[in-house]
């Protein structure tokens, strides 16, 4: 018998909840009409893309190079109607950072801020403290970017 609640734990992958691919229409119809045909996941330019519970294609930034780039290439490639046009907003989420940041534990890192190509991410000085990592929700795109360089995985996707 497989006990799931250890199956992350070699892993930097701490949240169960699984993030579908950008511009997805809608869950339903997305697990209804998707033939998990691995199209997505083969076209994926960054090789984000891996398959999920039920074989499902759903957004790693653990993997390949650990960002969105928003190419629009899986949405191209798929046979199926799942994906908003691409002028659209690909996804509402952003980035969110935990209280197992180094910073916020007053280890001086910035290597978030250094991934994050948009600048959303900020650091502001503390007195008697290190700069503490604020995250923009304006200006963050959602691309994970983040997400891979954090060597404590502090660094989350939610939907405000």
């Amino acid at each position: 018998m497989i006990n799931r609640s250890r199956r992350s734990l070699f892993t930097r992958q701490q949240s169960p909840q699984q993030q579908r691919l950008p511009w997805i229409k809608d869950e339903n119809s997305f697990t209804d009409q998707c033939q998990r045909c691995n199209a997505c996941i083969d076209g994926c330019q960054t090789n984000i893309i891996v398959k999920g519970d039920g074989g499902f294609p759903v957004i790693d930034f653990h993997h390949g190079e650990g960002e969105c780039s928003f190419c629009y290439q899986c949405a191209t490639v798929c046979p199926e109607p799942l994906f908003e046009l691409q002028h659209q907003s690909p996804w509402t989420q952003v980035a969110t950072i935990n209280s197992s940041c180094m910073a916020v534990n007053n280890i001086e890192c910035r290597s978030c801020g250094d991934q994050c190509e948009i600048q959303a991410i900020r650091f502001a000085l503390q007195i008697g403290k290190v700069a503490q990592p604020v995250i923009n929700s304006a200006d963050c795109s959602g691309c994970g970017g983040c997400i891979s360089g954090c060597p404590v995985a502090a660094i989350e996707m939610i939907t405000p």
